[in-house]
């Protein structure tokens, strides 16, 4: 069997050796399931194909992406469910039918073992853990007039500032020891009282959080999370379902303040270079 792409044909067997991928199988199957939510989400019309009025599923059928990709219906169908290694202009010949934004694109060639993944927490490394951790939160503390938060890989809050806890107080870990903050945000009326922008905010934390998660399929608490916030908003289960990957990006917020002001800060996702598990969340005045 062979597989075109744009740039020639390449056999089944040099895709498995040569130039493939590293993932493992729970990658590669979390590589399918990634490949097989977006082919759902595609419409025949976005992609350039005609609509035709019987199609028994929602989205682009396998042969479709399959033909715009340059590849075999079985050797897709095997990619799907994560049974082959495959080249890395495979995978990108995938991400481009698909419509995968450069968020997306990284992510495929992540689970597919070409982009390294961001290192997991070493187990019983509560140690140097902590000790990572001082130095952050001696930074966190000098910003005086900036609330900040300091996350762990499932953004659960291990500490805040000063700042945070005077000017943003529902976010304070004083109040709620080790909350997560995707938590706070979908599930507490205080916080979203505090932070009108609070949906774009969860949602974006959201793909970030899923970017990681699907690069450590056998880590339990990312599943665990996810339950719980099924949990607290089953209303929001097609936020849960959704297989949408991104970096989360800066932008400007209001934080409501109990006389009624709201001033303005610049939200900022920050990930410490020798603290990899870490993030922090800050927020710097912004002006009016």
């Amino acid at each position: 069997m062979t597989t075109t792409t744009g740039a020639g044909t390449e056999s089944a067997e040099a895709l498995r050796t040569t130039g493939a991928g590293s993932g493992t199988v729970a990658l590669r199957q979390e590589l399918g399931g990634f490949l097989r939510a977006h082919r759902d989400r595609l419409t025949p019309a976005e992609v350039g194909l005609p609509t035709t009025a019987r199609r028994r599923t929602p989205g682009l059928r396998r042969e479709e992406v399959a033909a715009l990709s340059g590849v075999s219906v079985a050797w897709y169908t095997w990619l799907e469910q994560g049974r082959v290694e495959t080249s890395r202009q495979v995978i990108s010949a995938v991400a481009r039918a698909l419509r995968l934004d450069e968020a997306a694109h990284r992510h495929v060639l992540t689970l597919a073992g070409f982009v390294p993944a961001a290192p997991a927490p070493e187990p019983g490394g509560a140690d140097s853990a902590d000790r990572s951790r001082d130095p952050l939160v001696t930074m966190l503390e000098s910003w005086r007039d900036s609330p900040a938060l300091l996350l762990d890989d499932t953004l659960t809050v291990t500490a805040s500032n000063t700042a945070c806890a005077t000017l943003w107080p529902d976010f304070a870990p004083s109040a709620r020891h080790r909350s997560n903050l995707l938590l706070l945000l979908v599930g507490d009326a205080a916080c979203q009282r505090a932070l009108p922008a609070w949906e774009s905010v969860a949602m974006d934390l959201y793909r970030h959080l899923r970017t990681r998660a699907d690069t450590r399929p056998h880590d339990s608490r990312f599943r665990a999370l996810t339950d719980r916030l099924r949990a607290a908003r089953p209303d929001l289960d097609h936020w849960w379902d959704c297989r949408s990957v991104g970096t989360f990006t800066s932008r400007t917020v209001e934080l409501v303040q109990g006389d009624g002001t709201r001033p303005r800060y610049r939200m900022s996702l920050l990930f410490p270079a020798d603290a990899p598990d870490a993030a922090v969340l800050v927020l710097t005045p912004a002006g009016p």
